[in-house]
C-alpha cells in the first residue's frame, strides 16, 4: 500500500503545489489499522525531530505528529493568547486542501503556566505559547483513522525525503518497546524550601491575604541512558486509561503526561469543563477505598478547595454562554492511584468562535493557580521554588474552525536526554498541613515514577 500511497501522493501534491495561490498543500488519506503510538515511535528513524501526541480521555480522539509544516510562537506576556489566535486566523487561509481533506490541519500545542516567571534552562524551547501544524499527522477520530500530510507549495525543505522514509516503514510490523534504562539517581528539588512555601501561604491564607494558592515542586531522576519518549507513553497507555495523554517533543526535549483534567473543550456552540480538585489516594482494597471515597465528599478543606474552582468556572461559562448545566454536588472521579472530587460542567450557546479564547479565559483556574487568581500568581512567583515551564498550563488542539479540546498539563515530566523532571502540585487553604499536602504531591507523583519503571504500578 505505501507505494501507492506514494505515487498518489506525490501526483496530488505536485498538482495542487502547481495549481495552488497558497504557501502550503495538505493532502489526506483514509489509512486504517495503524496505531498511533508505533507512528509516533517512527518519527527520529524517519528524521523528524519533533513529535506530538494527544488522546482524550476516551481514546475516541488520537492525535500523533511528525515534525514541523507551520509554527505559530509567541513570546509575549501579556497579549500571548491574542497573538496565537491571530497566528491561527492566518493559517485557516495558508492551505491549499486536497485528497480527503476539508480544512487546515489541526494546530497542537502549548502555552506556559506564567509567562512572567524567568525560564529554567531545562524548558529552552518551550516559549510562552506554541501551536505547530506536524508535517504529517496520524489522526483516529470515532474510529475513523486519517493520515494527513502537509508540505509547502514550492516544495524545498526536507520534508518530502523523510516523508517518504515514513511510508516505507508504515508496512513493516512494528511495536512499542516498554524497555526503560535503570535508575540511577532520585533527587528530592528543594523539600525544606517547599514545606516553608506551604507554612508561609498557610499563614497569609489565614491572614485573609488570599483565598487558596496552589504551590508545586520537582523530583529529578537520572537514569543510565537516554529514555524513551514512546516507552514512556505506552506505558502510560497501558496504567493510565482514562487519562488525557500527551507529549510534545522538540529539540531533544520531550513534555509528556497522563492528565486526569480537562480544561476546555469547545465543539460548535457547545463548551464543557471539569472541575477537578481534592484528592486522597486509592484504598488497598474495596472497603478502605470507599472509605476513603467517603471521607473525601465530607472534608471540609477538600471541599472548600473544589467549590472554589466550581464557582469560578460556573461564572465563567455563564459569562460565555446561554445557558450552563452542572450537578448540585461533586462526583468521585476514581483513578488507579488517586481519586478525586469532581464535577461536570457543560456550556450551551457559546458565543466565543475560538477555544483559545476559552482557554485564555480559564487559565490558569483555582484548581492550578489559586484565588483569586492575580494573588495566587503573585504568591505563586514569590514562594515556588521552581520554574512550571507547561507543566500545569494548558496543551491542547486547535482545528480551522476554532473547535479543539485542552486539558492541563499535570501528571506530567519533562524528559532531556537521561533525566526526568518530574512535577505535582497542590491546593493550599487555611486547613492545610503542610506534611499532608507534601504527601499528597508524592501520591500525584506515583503515575509518573510507574511510567518510567521506579516504581511497581500500584
Amino acid at each position: 500500500m505505501a507505494i501507492g500511497f506514494r505515487q498518489h501522493l506525490r501526483q496530488q501534491l505536485h498538482k495542487a503545489a502547481a495549481d495552488a495561490a497558497r504557501p502550503f498543500v495538505s493532502w489526506t488519506e483514509p489509512w486504517e489499522g495503524l496505531d498511533p503510538l508505533s507512528f509516533f515511535l517512527l518519527g527520529p528513524s524517519c528524521g523528524f525531530r519533533e513529535r506530538f501526541f494527544w488522546s482524550d480521555r476516551s481514546g475516541s480522539t488520537i492525535f500523533a505528529g511528525l515534525g514541523v509544516a507551520y509554527a505559530i510562537e509567541t513570546e509575549k506576556m501579556d497579549d500571548r493568547f491574542d497573538d496565537m489566535e491571530a497566528g491561527r486566523r492566518r493559517w485557516e487561509g495558508m492551505t491549499e486542501p486536497c485528497g480527503a481533506a476539508d480544512g487546515p490541519p489541526i494546530l497542537f500545542g502549548g502555552f506556559s503556566f506564567d509567562p512572567h516567571r524567568p525560564r529554567a534552562e531545562w524548558w529552552r524551547g518551550f516559549p510562552a505559547g506554541k501551536l505547530v501544524a506536524p508535517a504529517a499527522l496520524l489522526a483516529v477520530r470515532n474510529g475513523r483513522t486519517t493520515l494527513t500530510v502537509t508540505v509547502p507549495t514550492d516544495q524545498k525543505g526536507r520534508d518530502w525525503e523523510r516523508i517518504g522514509r515514513l511510508l516505507d516503514r508504515l508496512d513493516g510490523s512494528m511495536s512499542v518497546s516498554k524497555r526503560l534504562p535503570p535508575l540511577m539517581a532520585n533527587e528530592e528539588e528543594e523539600k525544606e524550601r517547599w514545606l516553608a512555601a506551604v507554612r508561609e501561604a498557610i499563614a497569609a491564607i489565614r491572614a485573609r491575604e488570599l483565598d487558596k494558592v496552589v504551590l508545586a515542586r520537582a523530583r529529578r531522576l537520572t537514569f543510565a541512558e537516554a529514555v524513551d519518549a514512546a516507552a514512556v507513553l505506552g506505558r502510560l497507555r497501558e496504567q493510565q486509561p482514562f487519562s488525557y495523554l500527551f507529549a510534545f517533543e522538540q529539540d531533544g526535549r520531550c513534555f509528556l503526561g497522563a492528565s486526569p483534567e480537562q480544561l476546555v473543550q469547545k465543539e460548535g456552540e457547545t463548551c464543557r469543563s471539569v472541575c477537578l480538585a481534592g484528592s486522597v489516594r486509592r484504598g488497598g482494597g474495596l472497603e478502605e477505598d470507599e472509605r476513603l471515597g467517603a471521607w473525601l465528599q465530607q472534608d471540609r478543606k477538600n471541599r472548600e478547595e473544589h467549590q472554589f474552582v466550581v464557582q469560578m468556572i460556573g461564572r465563567l461559562f455563564a459569562s460565555v454562554c446561554d445557558t450552563v448545566e452542572m450537578p448540585p454536588a461533586p462526583q468521585l472521579l476514581k483513578l488507579p492511584h488517586i481519586q478525586h472530587l469532581c464535577t461536570p460542567v457543560i456550556g450551551h450557546g457559546c458565543r466565543e468562535r475560538s477555544v483559545l479564547r476559552l482557554v485564555e479565559l480559564m487559565h490558569p483556574t483555582p484548581a492550578l493557580g489559586g484565588t483569586p487568581r492575580d494573588r495566587a500568581l503573585e504568591a505563586i512567583r514569590a514562594l515556588e521554588p521552581l520554574d512550571r515551564g507547561w507543566y500545569a498550563a494548558p496543551i491542547g488542539w486547535v482545528d480551522g474552525e476554532g473547535n479543539g479540546e485542552w486539558a492541563v498539563a499535570i501528571r506530567s515530566a519533562l524528559l532531556v536526554g537521561k533525566e526526568a523532571v518530574l512535577f505535582a502540585g497542590c491546593g493550599i487553604v487555611a486547613d492545610s498541613h503542610p506534611d499532608s499536602e507534601y504527601e499528597e504531591t508524592n501520591v500525584k507523583m506515583i503515575p509518573m515514577l510507574s511510567a518510567l519503571g521506579v516504581m511497581n504500578d500500584g
